[in-house]
């Protein structure tokens, strides 16, 4: 194959397929119908896959990126694929069994205020297999958080149907009077020896009380204490608190996939400027030789 396929080197798998067929890569399935999910700069419009919002590690082939819609954005491609390159952000990765990790002096010294000043908040933690999961409660736990993010019915389902075979980490928080603080769903990928953070939903009431830094210490000891290796945080570039708890971090590999001369090639705030870079649109496999070190990365954190 060659090393800079570009969007007219693809083979046209897409033409003989009927719409209603389903395909099956890793633990995704699609149809031609289900796979995109329409998205929006400002009043540009390009399109996503239906796990980009609440997934990690979206796998893709030349089938599924031939019948895409396009202007196509796939974000946080496995490490190991030969697709996709760094984008301007990174997977914080909380590598709990990392020696000194958590007898570090300043993390213990946070730690020590956050336990205490939820002292008072009662959590209860369940694991459940991802193939019981339904809408309905999905929506109990995240519905809130899915309106004020804009996450579509569609990408509900490519969550549901991502962790069919993958077990869910959820935690909810209640503060003394019974009242919901949060509630914190992760996906559980022992094949990674890794549990991610996918969502949390927590109540404006108790912002003052910091729900979102709890959450992830909930989950990194969760985490730690089931004999995982990783907590992955998702990306960290707009999220300055996630830096207490990151210790390493991961490229997000991602494709763009942009016919010539787009309203989204143009527009120098759109994904494609703010995400990418310019060498890398429309180039679809990995440059093996590029250098990415996770110390550089780490360095420009908060």
């Amino acid at each position: 194959m060659d090393a800079l396929l570009t969007v007219s080197s693809l083979a046209s798998f897409a033409s003989t397929s009927q719409e209603s067929q389903t395909y099956r890569l890793g633990y995704q399935s699609w149809t031609k119908n289900n796979l995109c999910v329409d998205s929006f700069h400002g009043e540009i419009a390009y399109f996503t896959t239906r796990w980009d919002a609440l997934c990690p590690y979206i796998a893709v082939n030349e089938m599924m990126l031939e019948m895409a819609e396009k202007p196509l954005i796939v974000y946080a491609l496995p490490p190991e694929s030969p697709w996709g390159h760094p984008i301007r952000d990174a997977y914080g990765l909380v590598r709990v069994r990392e020696s000194g990790y958590w007898e570090d002096g300043y993390r213990q010294r946070k730690f020590k205020k956050l336990r205490a000043k939820h002292r008072a908040y009662h959590h209860e933690v369940a694991c459940m297999q991802g193939s019981k999961l339904t809408k309905q409660q999905l929506l109990a736990w995240g519905g809130e958080h899915f309106a004020r993010y804009g996450i579509s019915e569609k990408e509900l389902d490519g969550f549901l149907d991502y962790v069919r075979h993958l077990e869910l980490l959820v935690f909810e928080v209640k503060d003394s009077t019974g009242e919901k603080v949060l509630t914190d769903v992760s996906v559980i990928m022992p094949e990674r020896g890794q549990v991610y953070g996918s969502f949390c939903q927590w109540n404006p009431a108790f912002r003052n009380d910091s729900p979102g830094l709890y959450a992830c210490l909930l989950a990194a000891q969760w985490t730690y204490d089931q004999g995982y290796e990783t907590y992955n945080l998702g990306p960290v570039g707009d999220y300055p608190y996630k830096s207490l708890f990151v210790n390493d971090v991961e490229p997000i590999y991602s494709l763009a996939i942009c016919p010539p001369d787009h309203a989204l090639m143009r527009d120098a705030s759109s994904p494609l400027w703010a995400d990418f870079e310019v060498e890398h649109w429309n180039r679809l496999e990995r440059d093996r030789h590029t250098a990415w070190r996770a110390s550089d990365y780490l360095q420009s954190l908060p």
